[in-house]
């Protein structure tokens, strides 16, 4: 049984970080190609970063490109998302999703990710 535990969210003030943790478990980690989303209110759900050891990919969305950063720890199963100078834009519920059977070209799309975590809040305000 798969299952993605997001954790990490928080309120912060613009300009400052949050530090995102994926603990993924029933997956190998080296097999699966794990992504973030986020998604605003009243918006559709977002690309934000993905990571894939398989591929060797490893890039953010343009949108946060220079203040997000996505890695991987493959012993301890966790995949991280690090974000720098957090803007009031950055506002959003953010979502940890794994598949095994990702299309390289289609890494941004959310329809290409069976499985998906419950969700951290991020909050950025002053």
């Amino acid at each position: 049984q798969v299952q993605l535990v997001e954790s990490g969210g928080g309120l912060v003030q613009p300009g400052g970080s949050l530090r995102l943790s994926c603990a993924a478990s029933g997956i190998n980690l080296r097999r699966y190609t794990m992504a973030w989303f986020r998604q605003a209110p009243g918006k559709e759900r977002e690309f934000v970063a993905v990571t894939s050891q398989r591929t060797g990919s490893n890039f953010v969305a343009d949108s946060v490109k220079g203040r997000f950063t996505v890695s991987r720890d493959n012993a301890k199963s966790t995949v991280t998302l690090q974000m720098d100078n957090l803007q009031v834009e950055d506002t959003a519920i953010y979502y940890c999703a794994a598949d095994e059977r990702v299309i390289v070209s289609q890494m941004r799309s959310r329809s290409q990710y069976d499985y998906w975590g419950q969700g951290t809040q991020v909050t950025v305000s002053s």
